[in-house]
């Protein structure tokens, strides 16, 4: 466990939201790439409808790479849409995956 002193370190996921539907893993892949290596697209879709949920997760081979993607392509256009990127959280153990409970 991290120290007070010590901060967090970023790892190399980074959230991107606001996408248009008809984006999809390659055309995502494509874009960050200007920023360096990527390893791994995810586009978050609807169980049901199978239609993309309007977010995606993309991993950077480093940490560098990835701040530089969230300053390159944070606001930046694709596929008519203004992107929103910034660091990946962490799900906190246990939470609910769009489920509510009673």
């Amino acid at each position: 466990m991290p120290s007070e002193t010590q901060s967090y370190i970023m790892g190399n996921r980074i959230y991107i939201g606001n996408l248009s539907y008809d984006t999809t893993q390659d055309s995502l892949r494509s874009a960050f790439e200007s920023a360096g290596s990527v390893t791994d697209v995810r586009v978050m879709t609807d169980r049901e409808t199978g239609r993309s949920r309007g977010f995606a997760f993309v991993t950077m081979s480093t940490r560098e790479e990835a701040f530089a993607a969230i300053a390159t392509m944070n606001g930046s256009l694709l596929d008519g849409r203004s992107l929103r990127v910034n660091e990946a959280e962490e799900r906190p153990a246990g939470a609910a995956r769009g489920r509510f409970t009673s």
